[in-house]
């Protein structure tokens, strides 16, 4: 294993393994809370493919050169992470969990519906390509496409009421 390349992948692994259990203790919270979960259904195919995407990184790229510009990006990438956790603080989570409360507005979600979603579309292509794994990008972009477009469906189906009341003010 190259050097670079095992800094790289052991923080993707840390960072992912961080935010599941952010993400656990945060829907345990919305749960106690009074919300609910919509949506699942799909999550365990969602995971199912991401950790497919960290074991492809893995097994592929482990003796890779890593680029620099992509590695760059990459880090500018975990900028919009950090404020997009941030902006939902205990309101994030990996899962569709629906609070009878106003929606975030704030933040990058004053800008975009789903800066999250866009965000991992962005490191599902710039992650490999810090490894030089054209393919891994390629293929998981078009197995992400599919799982988004299930994902957006259910939870902007489940939020419609509250983005609603967001728009009227009520």
């Amino acid at each position: 294993m190259t050097f670079g390349a095992g800094l790289f992948l052991g923080f993707i692994i840390l960072q992912r393994l961080s935010e599941l259990f952010i993400a656990k203790r945060n829907t345990a919270r919305l749960l106690a809370l009074g919300a609910y979960e919509v949506g699942a259904a799909h999550y365990p195919v969602m995971v199912a493919m991401h950790s497919a995407w960290i074991a492809c990184l893995l097994f592929a790229g482990y003796d890779e050169t890593v680029s620099l510009g992509w590695l760059v990006l990459f880090a500018l990438l975990q900028i919009l992470r950090v404020w997009i956790l941030a902006t939902l603080g205990p309101r994030w989570t990996t899962r569709v969990i629906v609070l009878e409360e106003p929606l975030v507005v704030r933040g990058p979600f004053r800008y975009l519906s789903h800066p999250n979603y866009m965000l991992v579309v962005a490191e599902i292509i710039v992650a490999p390509m810090v490894l030089g794994l054209v393919w891994v990008a390629v293929l998981f972009t078009a197995l992400n496409a599919a799982m988004l477009w299930v994902r957006i469906g259910v939870e902007n189906k489940a939020l419609s009421g509250l983005r609603q009341g967001a728009r009227t003010g009520g």
